[in-house]
Order: structure tokens, then C-alpha cells, then sequence
């Protein structure tokens, strides 16, 4: 999906040009992907632009920082204003934000330890991210010949840029197949999630989805789909899901932030029950734009305002 360029980078603190946004081919991350990201959306609402669960991700990327030994030179909140400062200096009424933290130019070796942080954050306008059509529709998928990491190899509770090596494969497998999107297993043989998203199914009207234990990372539109099932009084249960119970859920969907929630309609070929989207994920859909689009109150405070016409901040 091609990028829209916009004007303003966030650069460790400073506004840059677009074009100005370059690393040396030397820096650490171009050989060893040492590198921890974020993907957010800022959604147009009746209000003006709202960044969804921003702090949450922010925490989200420090914790994945942590994990890689990252020294970080900023907080979280430091990083949740920047993003608001990033969506208004690029006057944007709706976008994708992509924070990145990675280890620059300075040492080649394989630690990393004495090469710099370099913090950017880009915003460009993205639509949906699995076609136009998925979010109604939904998409055929399918399980993925490609496992997720197993334990103790590369930390899967990390959002970091090694990790997506092993989405690629999945991803690309699943195209070159005819196939929208793969649903990898753990080594176990366990459902985990999508190359990018999370894997929710519906059995006997309850929620099902693979803990956490199941190499699956931490999603924050999980955990917003898991506080919207609560509300709705939809019973959850975070378990192992074996293969089979793709084919015989009665509805399935994913679940991230460039995917949202899209109902998956087939896996492997076999129709998840109707082969259309079904009431529970209709309702968990219902409830979940209309609460980032401004229409219902945001009682789980999810949204953070972006003030457009405020006074753009130093360095720009």
C-alpha cells in the first residue's frame, strides 16, 4: 500500500521534512532489524481528530524497548504529546501513526549497545488495511505452513521490527496462495494470531482468543474488543484454540489497528459458519466504531483530542 507523503517527521524531539527522514545503510537496524515500532490510528470524529488509546501504545513500545535492552530517552507521555503534535503539524483530520525507535549508526557489532536511539514518528493517511470491502464482507484466510516464534526465541510480546521477518513469510505465503491474510500456530500447534493481527472466534455465542502464552502479542484492539465484550455481557475466554476449531467456529474475526475488527468469512476454504459476518461480531463492530467515530460516549476514555488549530509547538 503506497504511502501519501506528508510534510513533518518527528525526529528525537524536532520536526524535519519528510524527505529528511534518513538513516545511514551502516545503522545497526538495517543488518539486524533492532528496531521496536508502533502503528496507531488518529480517527476523524464529530469533535475534530482523535488519537486512539495513544498512551497505551506508547507504553506498549517502551515495554518492547525494555524487553531489547533500548535505552529510552523519552517517557511515554512525552511520546503521546508528540503524536498529537505530529497529527496537527501535519494538519491531518485522520491518519496512521508510526512511532519507531532503532538503533542507529555507530557499531556494527551484533550487541548494539553503544549505538544511539534514534526516535521517529511518521503520519500518512491509510485506509483499510485488509481492502475496502473487508470490514463488511470479511476475508478468506488461511492457516499459514509458517509457525510464530516459539518461547524463548524471539519475544513475542515485543512489537519489534525482527519479528515481522516471520509475518512476511505468513503474509506472503497466504497472497501468493489466493488468500487475504494467514492465521500462524504456535509450536505447539495452537492457534496464535495473523501476521499483523489478532485472532478472535465465536462459539455458542462467547468469545474465544489464544492467550497470551500462544506467542501472541499484546494487542490493544484486543483489549478494547475484550472491554466491549464485557459491556455487552459477551462471555470471553482466553484459552488455547486448536486448529479445527477455525473451521467449526460459528464466527470468527481480526482484530489490530490497521485491521480493526474484519470478520473472516472462510479459513482454509471451509466457510466460518454462514460465510457472512454474524450478530456477535456485527455487534462488537457496531459498538466499536461508534465509539472511535464520537457517535457514543468514550467511557473507556480511548480517545485523545487533537486540538488542529492550537499553536504549533518549538521545532517545527
Amino acid at each position: 500500500m503506497a504511502m501519501k507523503p506528508t510534510e513533518k517527521i518527528w525526529h528525537n524531539g524536532k520536526f524535519i521534512r519528510w524527505e529528511d527522514a534518513t538513516i545511514h545503510v551502516l545503522s545497526h537496524v538495517v543488518s539486524y532489524g533492532s528496531a521496536v515500532f508502533e502503528g496507531i490510528r488518529c480517527y476523524e470524529t464529530k469533535s475534530g481528530p482523535a488519537i486512539f488509546r495513544v498512551r497505551e501504545h506508547m507504553q506498549r513500545m517502551i515495554n518492547s524497548g525494555k524487553i531489547y535492552r533500548i535505552e529510552w530517552p523519552f517517557t511515554a507521555e512525552e511520546l503521546s504529546n508528540a503524536a498529537g503534535e505530529l497529527v496537527r503539524a501535519n494538519k491531518m483530520s485522520s491518519c496512521y501513526i508510526r512511532p519507531i525507535a532503532l538503533r542507529g549508526y555507530g557499531d556494527i557489532g551484533v550487541g548494539g549497545l553503544k549505538v544511539p536511539t534514534e526516535v521517529f514518528m511518521a503520519c500518512w493517511e491509510w485506509g483499510r488495511y485488509l481492502g475496502p470491502e473487508a470490514i463488511e464482507n470479511g476475508v478468506d484466510v488461511c492457516v499459514s505452513s509458517w509457525n510464530r516464534m516459539a518461547p524463548n526465541t524471539l519475544p513475542s510480546m515485543a512489537k519489534a521490527a525482527a519479528n515481522y521477518m516471520n509475518s512476511q513469510l505468513i503474509h506472503m505465503e497466504a497472497h501468493a496462495n489466493g488468500y487475504s491474510e494467514g492465521i500462524a500456530l504456535d509450536v505447539n500447534g495452537f492457534v496464535s494470531e495473523g501476521s499483523g493481527e489478532n485472532v478472535f472466534i465465536v462459539r455458542n455465542g462467547g468469545l474465544q482468543t489464544a492467550p497470551l502464552g500462544n506467542s501472541v502479542l499484546p494487542g490493544i484492539t484486543r483489549d478494547s474488543v475484550l472491554k466491549i465484550a464485557q459491556d455487552l455481557n459477551i462471555s470471553v475466554t482466553e484459552q488455547c484454540i486448536p486448529r479445527e476449531l477455525l473451521y467449526i467456529a460459528d464466527e470468527a474475526f481480526f482484530t489490530g489497528t490497521a485491521a480493526e475488527v474484519t470478520p473472516i468469512r472462510s479459513v482454509d476454504k471451509i466457510s466460518v459458519g454462514k460465510g457472512v459476518t454474524g450478530p456477535v461480531t456485527k455487534a462488537i463492530q457496531k459498538e466499536f466504531y461508534a465509539i472511535i467515530r464520537g457517535e457514543k460516549a468514550d467511557r473507556h476514555h480511548w480517545l485523545t483530542p487533537v486540538a488542529v488549530g492550537s499553536k504549533q509547538p518549538v521545532g517545527v
